[in-house]
């Protein structure tokens, strides 16, 4: 009897399972490329590309009238204000001067100037800025020069001044100021220049620290301010 052979098929290859399909996802070697790309977009966004003293000026400037256009240039855009014009910094990009006397600018002193914390010059003078100094000023500790002189301010000089142990010259004449002169400022042992003239300070005036060696001009037209006081025997804030 002859043998049978056995049946050969011919070898398929099997249907992939749906089980078995995998999905490919792109290759974690793109990221490298897109992450530039969001850096710029980040780096292009206005919220961020300022610093903290920048967006302090510049909602300061949002507040003033300025017909003559001094603060054009002062662009919140820009990664620091060291390129403003009337702003000076210094190596580190930190704000060190603020020049804006004689600018026909209005409005009143913003307390966000209190955190320009290297600040050396203040100048103000010869503006339209009313309503009262800010207390905030007195936290520029590195500050020299405080020139706000020829303005229609109001109120009393602030007592956190006497924290501005750096301070050398003081000049808030011409202006519209009342109260006392804070005894606190007798302990300002830099101070060597102070003007008060032409105000409506009262009481008497210090004898004490830097104040001995003041003429009597730098309190001139301060029609209730009664001269020089007398220790123990005189009130200090007599007629005010």
């Amino acid at each position: 009897m002859d043998s049978v052979s056995p049946l050969k098929l011919p070898l398929q290859s099997p249907l992939p399972s749906p089980l078995l399909v995998v999905p490919r996802y792109p290759r974690m070697a793109s990221l490298p490329v897109l992450l530039p790309c969001l850096l710029l977009l980040l780096a292009a966004s206005p919220a961020l590309s300022t610093n903290p003293e920048g967006e302090a000026l510049h909602a300061w400037r949002t507040r003033l009238t300025d017909p003559t256009n001094v603060l054009q240039s002062w662009d919140p855009t820009l990664v620091n204000p060291c390129t403003w014009f009337h702003v000076t910094c210094d190596s580190q990009n930190r704000v060190i001067r603020l020049d804006l006397g004689n600018s026909n600018i209005s409005g009143s002193i913003g307390p966000e100037l209190g955190g320009l914390e290297r600040l050396q010059y203040l100048e103000l003078y010869r503006n339209n800025f009313q309503g009262k100094i800010p207390a905030e000023l007195g936290n520029l500790k590195s500050l020299i020069s405080m020139d706000l002189y020829g303005n229609q301010l109001q109120g009393e000089i602030p007592k956190s001044f006497a924290k501005l142990k750096s301070l050398r010259f003081l000049r808030l004449n011409n202006n519209r100021l009342s109260g006392s002169i804070p005894r606190e400022l007798v302990f300002l042992s830099n101070l060597k220049v102070l003007d008060l003239s032409n105000n409506d300070l009262c009481g008497t005036i210090p004898i004490d620290g830097p104040f001995a060696n003041f003429p009597l001009q730098s309190f001139d037209n301060n029609s209730r301010l009664n001269g020089p006081e007398l220790q123990g025997l005189v009130p200090y804030d007599i007629g005010c």
